[in-house]
């Protein structure tokens, strides 16, 4: 039985002293709640210290060295210096920060806050490790300076901001981490931001011992529970807990070489209730939109197949789920253009009473030179189809298909004929800048099947 995916707490504060009156407990009670990693934050030079010892003591547990906008005031070179030898001496220091801007309670001057804040900005490029950015009531100046720095690699703590800067932050290659504040009844704003958000470019934290979610709100807080955001999260997202841990998980992974994801290549990998199945990387068409060209990860599950999988193989990927809704046919490229094991599996699971769908560019029929729908009849239950253009020239434009004009009229014909052979025929369209989706579904409903609109930022 394979273990629960990790989760990770980005942004812990475990050097207070209420800590060490139960800390093996505390690390238990993470433990059972699935949280194995920790990110230890330093706040001041003291804490830096602290942060890193206790990185150093145990195996999961890493660490941040950097100054608050709190203790800016009269933070000399000296201790820049000093902080960055331990940065750089440390391997399990994984970024710089806290560090930022707080307009909220102006502890330190904002003239201090902003040099010190500066300084460690170039203090993360010259060491090339990430940020780690506290941002309280000074969005338009904390991301100006990150610009400024020409910083692109961190996550902005305890997010705060609206849609409008997340998406600005995204836009700046940052990531968002979220707290438990996520579940205050009052925060509707930081949910909509959730969901906004593509979860690739989230992460979690409790910042404790602050900010305990509900329904521990006003206690202590602790590492245990992240899990309890993450629940929220993957309720926002409409994903599983497994799936949310998945993808957190990785993305610690990017942003700080967290080395807990599973990055081995799935065959049969899960999305919420559903098993998919990647048996090629090859496509009929190579769209310009098409996410693999950036990475081979969907929704935390790596894709990048070191061969091309057969019958025993796959179904051994497989074994027996008895909880799930259906098996698709779905990896990063199409897998209808292995036709004979696509029939072979689906007969093979058909028996078993799973329902099976498949995903496709609907150029089968010109790929393989013939009608290949009648061979799927009573082995598929439905199929989803990229369509992603009203007309031709759009479809060339977009998809960039090797059948030149064929390719567009290739796909219609595909979609019009295939009801006569499978229950539920959808056509799909990705909401790509500039893209006529209207347009879109009518010719959909005019070739007589379903119509789904996918988003562009949005994969799997």
């Amino acid at each position: 039985m394979n273990r629960p995916t990790p989760i990770i707490d980005t942004h812990c504060h475990l050097y207070y002293d209420d800590f060490q009156q139960d800390w093996d407990d505390m690390l238990r009670r993470a433990e059972e709640a699935g949280v194995t990693g920790m990110v230890v934050v330093g706040a001041d030079a003291t804490s830096s210290r602290q942060a890193v010892e206790i990185a150093a003591s145990n195996t999961h547990i890493y660490c941040t060295v950097g100054i608050h906008p709190h203790d800016a005031d009269g933070v000399d070179e000296a201790t820049i210096a000093s902080l960055a030898e331990l940065a750089r001496n440390t391997p399990k220091c994984v970024a710089i920060g806290e560090i930022g801007l707080d307009f909220f309670r102006d502890r330190s001057p904002r003239s201090e806050q902003e040099r010190v804040f500066q300084r460690f900005l170039q203090l993360s490029r010259e060491l090339d490790k990430p940020v780690v950015i506290h941002d309280r009531d000074a969005h338009t100046e904390t991301l100006a300076m990150i610009r400024e720095a020409g910083v692109t690699n961190g996550v902005m703590h305890c997010f705060s901001g609206d849609t409008a800067f997340a998406r600005q932050c995204l836009e700046q290659g940052l990531y968002l981490s979220i707290p438990g504040t996520v579940t205050f009844p009052s925060n509707q704003q930081l949910r909509d931001v959730v969901a906004a958000t593509p979860i690739e470019r989230l992460l979690l934290e409790t910042d404790c011992p602050y900010l305990a979610p509900v329904p521990h709100r006003g206690k202590r807080n602790e590492p245990a529970y992240t899990r309890i955001t993450a629940e929220k999260v993957a309720e926002i997202k409409g994903l599983t807990l497994e799936d949310v841990a998945r993808i957190t998980t990785m993305n610690a992974g990017k942003l700080f070489g967290i080395p807990l994801w599973d990055s081995s290549t799935r065959i049969a990998y899960r999305i919420r209730n559903s098993l998919y199945l990647n048996i090629t990387n090859r496509c009929s068409n190579r769209c310009s939109f098409c996410a693999k060209f950036d990475e081979f990860t969907v929704k935390g599950h790596n894709l990048l197949l070191d061969h091309e999988p057969g019958f025993e193989e796959v179904m051994a990927a497989i074994g027996h789920p008895n909880d799930i809704d259906e098996v698709v046919f779905c990896g990063f490229g199409e897998s209808l253009l292995r036709l004979d094991l696509v029939k072979q599996v689906a007969a093979a699971l058909k028996q078993r009473g799973y329902r099976i769908r498949i995903n496709s560019d609907g150029q089968a029929n010109l790929a393989h030179g013939r009608n290949i729908l009648p061979e799927l009849q009573g082995l598929v239950d439905s199929i989803s189809v990229s369509l992603n253009a009203p007309d031709s020239a759009t479809y060339a434009r977009l998809c960039n298909t090797p059948f030149g004009e064929s390719g567009f009229t290739g796909v219609c014909d595909f979609l019009r004929q295939a009801p006569t052979y499978i229950a539920e025929v959808t056509a799909t369209a990705v909401t790509l800048p500039g893209l006529d989706v209207e347009a879109c579904r009518l010719l959909a409903i005019s070739l007589g099947v379903q119509f789904r609109v996918r988003e562009y930022a949005e994969v799997g």
